[in-house]
C-alpha cells in the first residue's frame, strides 16, 4: 500500500479513535443530553471507575478516573492534529487495553465486546505501527 493509498483511511482512524474518546470525556463532564449519556457527571464516572477498578484501594480508583480523563483528552487532541502520532497511538492503545480487560474482569466479555473496547486498542495499535503519518504535524516536521 502506498502512501497515496494510506493517507486517508489513516486520518480517518485518528479522528475516528479521537471523536471516540472526547465524546467519553463529554458524557462525564454532563455535556451530552440525559437520554444520550451513560454517567453524566464525573461523580457517576468514579464510581463507575471503582466497579471496574475493583482491585485497586480507593484513592487509586478515583486517581485512575482522572488519570484516565486526562489521557483521554491529550491522546486525541494529539491524533487529530498528528502530533507525536506513534506516541499518542499507543498511548490510546494501551489506555483501551486497560479499560477491555478491567471491564472483562469487572463485567464478563460481553461489555467491553458491546462498546468496542477491543476493536479500539486494536486500532490505535495498527496506527501505531504507520510509518508515516498524512495531513499531520509529524509529517510537516519530516520535510
Amino acid at each position: 500500500m502506498t502512501d497515496k493509498q494510506n493517507q486517508f483511511p489513516q486520518l480517518f482512524l485518528r479522528l475516528a479513535l479521537s471523536v471516540t474518546m472526547l465524546s467519553a470525556v463529554a458524557d462525564r463532564f454532563g455535556w451530552w443530553s440525559k437520554e444520550n449519556s451513560s454517567w453524566g457527571n464525573m461523580a457517576s464516572f468514579k464510581e463507575y471507575t471503582r466497579q471496574l477498578t475493583f482491585f485497586l484501594p480507593e484513592n487509586l480508583s478515583t486517581f485512575s478516573a482522572y488519570a484516565a480523563t486526562f489521557l483521554e483528552i491529550l491522546f486525541p487532541l494529539m491524533l487529530i492534529v498528528g502530533y507525536k502520532t506513534k506516541v499518542a497511538a499507543y498511548g490510546t492503545g494501551f489506555l483501551l487495553l486497560i479499560f477491555a480487560v478491567s471491564m472483562t474482569l469487572a463485567s464478563g466479555l460481553k461489555a467491553p465486546l458491546n462498546y468496542s473496547v477491543w476493536v479500539g486498542s486494536a486500532s490505535a495499535f495498527l496506527l501505531a505501527v504507520q510509518r508515516h503519518y498524512s495531513f499531520s504535524i509529524d509529517q510537516l516536521n519530516q520535510k
